[in-house]
């Protein structure tokens, strides 16, 4: 990586300084064919930030970009101000409620970056990352390291994520690494495509932004072989909290581990993370709490929302709102989302741990477990079941709801299991793949 003298901590100075080192070297493509060299791409950030200044902008206004995956997204993320300005405006999902705007500095994403090749996959000049993923999230965050590194950029023609044409792309593009939600490598396995493809010239898949079920990563281990690695982080300290590199994850899947293959990892460089209970109190390893971070990569605040921020940074620590458990070897497993737990009989159920069970049963394709309003228990657990296939009769359903009762109460507490099946032909998802549990519990109780 570049210096990280916070003088030089600009984005622009990281193209720049790529641009001197590999004038020539392909930057950005659009599918099989190169768009701009390092030296154009240098050269296009900097007009589009002269223009911004023509324009009259000043440090602090925002532009908003609209539009598809596109080559031209790139080139627009390194026109920017000083490191301590705000580089990006990262909107959160709002899967459980409005979205926010998170404030990402340059120093943020410079601590991203460092923490990628740390951690997660080394980059060399010339490897190659493809972006079927939105940019606006996920894949457009990793533009930063691989831009430092000299990396050429691939933009779908699809503009998004087909499995035949990341399979065709392979022909052309060697050392290929790409960042993909937990649905996406499920979407990529089930297509079959992998058989024909070129998988020696796959680097890596970079997996996050939602849950990988055990069985869901074990079907793509022995699909892809060792070219599987795990993210965990938020739009508030942007793809970095923990991670699972791929010599890491080979060695639980191998072994199979299933608690392992379950975690996230451990805390990537320079983060601190701890499981958090009353008044944020450190927990035990074992106990269940909050996972609370800080470090260089955590935001400033959210975008006009002192409140949301002063609550979600209170005592110096990043709440994720997600709850999870410490490992003696600082491996951490997500349990859930807090907004997600269940409490049923005044019992706590980590909706996780169902799903987990019901997807180990051949006929279940995608599930969601969500909680149900009940009169005396509180809540009830109600399964959200996408089936592999069609259920045409009655008969049918009562004898697969008899079988996911067999699988879950050989698997978990008698009082976890669903108390309600609900099948769907699609579970409801954003587009960066996560499942939209509101929008589940609004048809559950409807």
């Amino acid at each position: 990586m570049p210096s990280t003298d916070p003088r030089n901590a600009n984005l622009a100075c990281l193209l720049a300084d790529t641009a001197a080192a590999h004038c020539a070297r392909a930057a950005v493509a659009l599918g099989n064919r190169v768009i701009a060299d390092y030296r154009t791409l240098a050269s296009r950030s900097a007009r589009l930030a002269a223009s911004f200044i023509r324009a009259g902008l000043e440090p602090g206004d925002r532009v908003a970009l609209i539009s598809q995956n596109l080559p031209a997204y790139i080139e627009t993320l390194f026109a920017e101000t000083s490191a301590d300005e705000i580089a990006w405006l990262f909107y959160t999902s709002g899967t459980t409620g409005l979205p926010k705007g998170v404030m990402i500095t340059h120093a943020n994403l410079r601590a991203m970056a460092q923490c990628f090749v740390s951690d997660v996959e080394p980059i060399a000049p010339g490897d190659a990352i493809l972006h079927p993923a939105p940019l606006s999230h996920g894949s457009g965050l990793y533009v930063i390291p691989h831009v430092a590194l000299g990396a050429v950029h691939v933009v779908p023609e699809s503009r998004g994520f087909d499995p035949q044409e990341i399979g065709a792309l392979l022909d052309t593009w060697n050392r290929s690494l790409f960042f993909a939600a937990p649905t996406m490598v499920k979407r990529l396995v089930a297509a079959g495509v992998l058989h024909g493809a070129r998988l020696e010239r796959l680097k890596c898949i970079v997996y996050g932004g939602g849950p990988m079920y055990v069985e869901d990563c074990r079907s793509a281990y022995a699909a892809l072989g060792p070219r599987l690695a795990q993210i965990y982080g938020q739009g508030e300290t942007p793809m970095t909290i923990t991670a699972m590199n791929r010599a890491r994850l080979r060695e639980a899947l191998e072994r199979d581990d299933a608690p392992r293959i379950a975690s996230v990892g451990i805390a990537q460089t320079g983060i601190e993370v701890r499981i958090g209970g009353e008044d944020d109190a450190p927990l035990a390893q074992g106990e269940v709490g909050e996972v609370l971070v800080r470090g260089p990569t955590v935001m400033p605040g959210y975008w006009r929302n002192p409140e949301a921020s002063a609550a979600t940074l209170a005592h110096g620590w990043l709440h994720t709102g997600d709850i999870g458990a410490m490992d003696a070897e600082g491996f951490l497993t997500l349990k859930d989302r807090s907004k997600d737990v269940i409490i049923s009989g005044g019992s706590n159920i980590y909706p996780r741990e169902v799903e987990e069970a019901l997807l180990k049963h051949p006929d279940v394709a995608e599930v969601a477990i969500i909680g149900r309003r009940h009169d005396e228990w509180g809540e009830e657990v109600v399964a959200c079941v996408v089936a592999r296939t069609p259920l045409g009769t009655d008969a049918a359903r009562t004898a697969l709801i008899a079988s996911l009762d067999a699988v879950c109460l050989e698997h978990i507490a008698r009082f976890k299991r669903p108390r309600d099946y609900v099948f769907l032909d699609a579970l409801p998802k954003n587009n960066a793949g996560k499942v939209l549990k509101t929008e589940l519990r609004a048809r559950v109780s409807g």
